[in-house]
């Protein structure tokens, strides 16, 4: 029996890890974009009420940032090969548009009752 090690090597750096240097910079970034989420819903929206039309789509907006950084470096996907990014990216991306058309859609219903 031969008592040789086998090492594998992985192209790409799919199993590449995080530091926690880079957990702790990915975390004040999901801080930072949080901080701006309560900014707006307790500070600006409660001020200028005329504003509150453009908060729910900067509330999207950040979520998803949110999300990208989540999924990208806490799932590890921003680490993987490139087809497993794609069966997670473009569902996403579909369910970004439905969101889109909804939300146009609701408000388009919102004027009809008004």
């Amino acid at each position: 029996m031969s008592t040789e090690s086998h090492e594998v090597h992985h192209e790409g750096g799919e199993h590449e890890t995080m530091t926690k240097k880079s957990i702790w910079n990915v975390f004040f970034i999901l801080l930072g974009i949080t901080v701006v989420e309560f900014f707006i819903a307790l500070v600006i929206v409660p001020g200028h009420p005329e504003y509150l039309r453009f908060a729910n789509p900067a509330y999207i907006v950040l979520t998803l940032a949110k999300a990208f950084f989540i999924v990208a470096y806490f799932m590890h996907l921003k680490f993987e090969k490139i087809g497993l990014a794609l069966a997670i990216i473009v569902p996403i991306l579909f369910i970004i548009g439905l969101i889109l058309v909804l939300t146009n859609e609701s408000h388009h219903w919102i004027m009809l009752r008004g």
